[in-house]
């Protein structure tokens, strides 16, 4: 049987975001009901992953140390609530850089392809930015958009762009919804 992957957006997804980053696990707040969210999903038999851009490590506002804290928190609390994230994948880079793992590129889906150990079935990437749209068309994954954290202004976007995707109030909302319409 084929696995149902759910990759997750951090800042903006699951916890709140920051024009100046979010730079360490004090400063880490998750969403309302985003934690319950991913632990609903997870018990519900989804794979769970997270991909995210921290750009913040190539600009020096925070360090790798700072990030690892943060994802210890996010796993904690997933955890804690009877969930489970399979694994963080992050790219650390500066926007300049060119990279392949930065967002709007699919590179971090490209790696959670090849670390995940099973057959993937469908591929589910939930997002707040026209980036993470992006990387889900790229990487040939499914998107969803939330209207937390950057997802009001990423909606007039995808409005214009005349995008058939789904549009979730946030993170809890799409776990219901997920839940109840693909039952595992």
């Amino acid at each position: 049987m084929a696995d149902s992957i759910i990759v997750l957006d951090r800042d903006g997804v699951i916890n709140l975001d920051s024009p100046d980053y979010i730079k360490s696990a004090d400063e880490w707040v998750p969403l309302p009901g985003s934690i319950q969210a991913i632990a609903s999903l997870s018990q519900a038999g989804h794979k769970i992953y997270v991909a995210t851009n921290q750009a913040g490590l190539a600009r020096q506002k925070f360090y790798l140390t700072d990030l690892e804290a943060m994802h210890a928190k996010l796993l904690r609390l997933v955890g804690a609530a009877g969930g489970q994230v399979e694994k963080i994948f992050f790219c650390p880079h500066h926007p300049d850089a060119a990279c392949e793992c930065r967002k709007p590129r699919p590179g971090l889906l490209n790696q959670i392809r090849q670390f995940h150990p099973g057959t993937i079935g469908t591929l589910t990437f939930v997002g707040d930015s026209v980036k993470d749209i992006d990387a889900a068309i790229a990487g040939n994954a499914e998107p969803v958009l939330v209207l937390t954290g950057n997802g009001t202004a990423t909606l007039k976007v995808v409005q214009q762009r005349a995008l058939a995707i789904e549009v979730y109030s946030d993170l809890a909302a799409f776990a219901k919804a997920r839940i109840s319409a693909f039952p595992l």
